[in-house]
């Protein structure tokens, strides 16, 4: 079996619970160390001028793999 990486970032898709990211990183072989928050940008046109807001929040966790 190939190493698995010690710490890896698990993303919450846009139509996939928490609950289901993290099933998905438990069948994974990970274990949720820690919640953060990434804004997603978007370039938008005003007045002629191109402004980047902020488009929405993304929920990411970072999982720690599991020994056994």
């Amino acid at each position: 079996m190939a190493d698995k990486k010690k710490k890896q970032r698990f993303y919450v898709e846009e139509n996939e619970s928490i609950d289901a990211c993290l099933d998905r990183m438990k069948d994974n072989g990970y274990m949720p160390v820690r919640r953060m928050e990434e804004p997603v940008l978007k370039e938008v046109k005003k007045n002629g001028k191109i402004e980047i807001e902020v488009s929405h929040q993304r929920i990411v966790f970072e999982g720690k793999l599991l020994e056994d």
